[in-house]
């Protein structure tokens, strides 16, 4: 515990690029039908600005009263502000949603929408889960917003397993900056950011923070400090993480921590919305298992937390998962708190869904992997296409296995008989076409090329219009 309360007063700035302050009172949320309640109360009450920046807002009963709860803060003269992903709310929200909230006042901008002269931006997503309330209140965590977060108590369906947090204080002040540089790169200039940048008031008796603003090429500042905890926990740690596609070098950090004799616990999803990223999930199973790592699988509809509590006194709440979507290209926001009560109540709430998991365990005698089946399971709703955030990291782990195979540089587990036995399925299937009907190969890379090379012309010219339209002399 020593080192790691050394390593919250000195290290976090350098190695996750974060912002800390002292003096934060914080409130621990689970799940939606307790975390919506928080923020539409906040958001009633909001006196001077509600800044809203959520990967899914989605236009159902639960995003209905989202947009009710701002349209009646801007009609009282609050300033509102939303910033909503594209991708994320494809398909989810409609046009005239939006257009019923600008309506009333309230400033709306869409992150990275399809663009021309951007052929591969929609890889960068806006996965945050932010909400800021005048200058001293704001909330993170995991949590989208949509029905599936409180579930259908008629039909005896649980809410996603999820987790956020209440901040008051000066790391308000940090979150509400966070929002403003992902309002500018949305588009929205900078008008407004005097109350974005406004600190909020600490206490003598409050608790330290450190938000850590992820953002495409902010040089993997979350990812780092995650593999440094790993390294220099001395007790404890316990994960939750919704869809689990960790980097080699990550997976040997918790090996390394858990040989070393600290108790490191996984939690992820029993059954995955996205198949693909679940079978990779399951690849580092062996070797975290091997290493001593307890690993345990969600039996509700989803788990979708995305959290981390050390050596009994740092947690870590937020919307990153443990994957290179997360790590490098999405826009995340996650906070890290010191405090000893606050990593008290992560671990009952762990230990709470530790109840409704299984544990996963290795077969004796065989290889392999053996979740034992529990009863009396929830019944689980329907899933949902994956995001593209979901998507791209599961692109980048099944890559990253079919490479492995070919250039045997790294060991393969069982588990990975399912990445394989896809990838080689796929490359017949592209073959095939390609022997048969030629054109459906060729027109598809011929459009995909003129779309490349448009989206380059196009950059080119605005780089020579901003040189002054002729060279420079150098």
């Amino acid at each position: 515990m020593k080192v790691m309360q050394a390593l919250v007063s000195d290290a976090f700035c350098r190695v996750a690029g974060s912002e800390q302050s002292s003096g934060n009172r914080v409130r621990l949320l689970r799940d939606g039908p307790q975390t919506y309640p928080a923020w539409l109360a906040a958001i009633g009450t909001a006196k001077v600005a509600v800044d809203l920046e959520n990967y899914i807002l989605q236009e159902d009963r639960i995003g209905g009263a989202f947009a009710d709860a701002l349209i009646a803060a801007a009609g009282r003269g609050v300033q509102c502000r939303v910033i909503y992903d594209w991708m994320g709310c494809l398909r989810r929200t409609s046009r005239p949603f939006w257009r019923r909230l600008a309506d009333a006042g309230i400033a709306v901008r869409v992150y990275n929408p399809p663009h021309l002269s951007n052929p591969l931006g929609w890889i960068s997503r806006d996965h945050r889960k932010v909400l800021c309330v005048d200058h001293n209140l704001a909330f993170t965590g995991g949590l989208c917003i949509g029905h599936d977060w409180v579930g259908d108590p008629d039909r005896h369906i649980a809410p996603w397993r999820d987790t956020a947090i209440e901040i008051e204080g000066p790391a308000s002040g940090h979150i509400r900056a966070a929002f403003a540089e992902s309002w500018a790169a949305a588009g929205g200039g900078v008008a407004g950011t005097a109350v974005a940048h406004q600190a909020g008031r600490g206490t003598a008796t409050g608790v330290d923070i450190s938000v850590i603003a992820g953002r495409p090429s902010s040089g993997m500042g979350l990812y780092r400090l995650e593999q440094l905890i790993a390294e220099v926990a001395e007790r404890s740690l316990w994960l939750s993480d919704g869809y689990f596609v960790a980097t080699t070098g990550y997976v040997r950090a918790l090996c390394g921590a858990a040989q070393a004799g600290v108790d490191v616990r996984l939690l992820v999803p029993g059954s995955s919305n996205w198949p693909i990223v679940g079978a990779l999930s399951q690849s580092a199973f062996r070797p975290l298992l091997e290493a001593g790592v307890r690993v345990f699988e969600w039996n509700g509809p989803m788990l979708h937390a995305k959290t981390a509590v050390a050596d009994g006194c740092l947690s870590r709440i937020g919307s990153s998962n443990s994957n290179l979507a997360s790590w490098v290209s999405n826009r995340e926001l996650d906070v890290c708190v010191n405090d000893p009560v606050l990593a008290a109540a992560m671990e009952a709430m762990y230990e709470e869904d530790l109840g409704n998991s299984t544990e996963v365990v290795l077969r004796r005698g065989r290889s392999g992997v053996m979740r034992p089946v529990s009863s009396g399971e929830t019944e689980f709703p329907r899933r949902r296409r994956a995001s593209a955030g979901r998507l791209l990291s599961g692109a980048i782990g099944f890559g990253s296995t079919l490479a492995a195979s070919l250039s045997q540089h790294r060991l393969l587990g069982p588990a990975e008989y399912f990445v394989l036995l896809g990838g080689g399925g796929l490359l017949l299937l592209l073959g095939v076409i390609a022997i048969l009907w030629p054109w459906l190969v060729a027109y598809p890379i011929g459009a995909v090329a003129l779309w490349l090379a448009a989206g380059l012309a196009i950059h080119a010219r605005k780089l020579w219009q901003a040189s002054g339209g002729e060279d420079q002399d150098r």
